[in-house]
């Protein structure tokens, strides 16, 4: 997930515009807000007016410990899920603030806007903190779409319009949620490219980067491209060091359209520090889950093999 703080990112989409395929260059229309900086407290007020569900927020430590628990403490400044942590107490770290912690399954949707309206592109249900891809915490570790059909679906295209109405989004956005009973309670707001876009161009065959370049013009789909069909799901992991290592033979990776991000053969990778990403399919999304995490799992063993030889 990305950064806490969202500077008006309105900004952003104007700086990033292209010219729409087949036409002229224009910027966007300008960014209602443009300049200003909303942090995740007067965000949150946003929410809370427009009758949207999300966690509560806090620049500083409630008082007492009965709130103990209750609480993620979550950097400014960070991204996919790092330097998240469940709140013990005491005093916030420099550059922190706190949110209402929300029992429920990750996920979020992306979508295009012009300013006024969002045409959704894909919901997904994300991976986080997964040790079968060698995450801990909330680290993020992948996504997989899920279909129209499901009730959150309908749900999280009406967050869009809602977030996209209220700020005025422009291009390819991204809302990061926590979903309870279909009900999706927004987490964050990401005025850019998202991890699972990725899953909608391989899904769909489409480039996010024409449909931003279009919806900056003011161009959006006129067809609303969902989610793959009940028959079909597409997701991705993100695999993780659970040892340092230095893989080898990783140029034949590249042979397998479903591995990507594949580091130099003799690269040091760090514990931690991501592999590669792999992508699966399955016709429902624990079948996904459960091929890639058969796909981890193989690797895994190789790399370990790699390292037993080496030792």
């Amino acid at each position: 997930m990305a950064s806490a703080t969202w500077t008006c990112a309105l900004g952003r989409s104007r700086s990033a515009w292209r010219a729409a395929p087949g036409g002229s260059a224009s910027a966007p229309p300008s960014p209602p807000r443009a300049g200003c900086e909303w942090t995740w407290c007067a965000m949150w007020a946003a929410w809370k007016t427009r009758g949207l569900p999300a966690p509560a927020v806090r620049a500083t430590a409630p008082g007492g410990n009965a709130a103990r628990g209750r609480w993620l403490v979550k950097p400014r400044a960070s991204g996919g899920g790092g330097g998240v942590a469940p709140w013990r107490g005491g005093a916030l770290p420099r550059g922190s603030y706190l949110q209402q912690r929300v029992a429920g399954t990750p996920g979020s949707i992306v979508f295009a806007a012009d300013g006024h309206r969002a045409v959704p592109l894909g919901v997904s249900q994300a991976l986080a903190g997964d040790p079968r891809f060698g995450a801990g915490g909330f680290r993020y570790c992948g996504s997989m779409l899920v279909g129209p059909d499901e009730p959150l679906f309908g749900n999280a295209c009406r967050l869009a319009t809602a977030v996209t109405e209220a700020f005025g989004l422009v291009g390819v956005n991204g809302i990061d949620f926590v979903a309870r009973s279909g009900v999706p309670y927004t987490v964050e707001v990401n005025p850019r490219y998202c991890a699972s876009m990725e899953l909608v161009e391989r899904a769909r065959g489409i480039s996010i980067f024409q449909l931003h370049a279009r919806a900056c013009a003011g161009h959006l789909p006129e067809v609303a491209l969902t989610g793959p069909g009940p028959a079909d799901v597409v997701g991705k992991a993100i695999l993780y060091a659970r040892h340092d290592l230095v893989p080898e033979g990783t140029a034949r990776w590249l042979e397998d359209d479903d591995v990507r991000d594949v580091p130099p053969p003799g690269e040091r990778i760090e514990r931690g520090h991501p592999i590669c990403t792999l992508f699966a399919r399955g016709g429902t999304v624990a079948a996904c889950g459960a091929a890639l995490a058969a796909r981890a799992r193989t690797l895994y063993l190789s790399l370990e093999a790699q390292r037993a030889r080496i030792a």
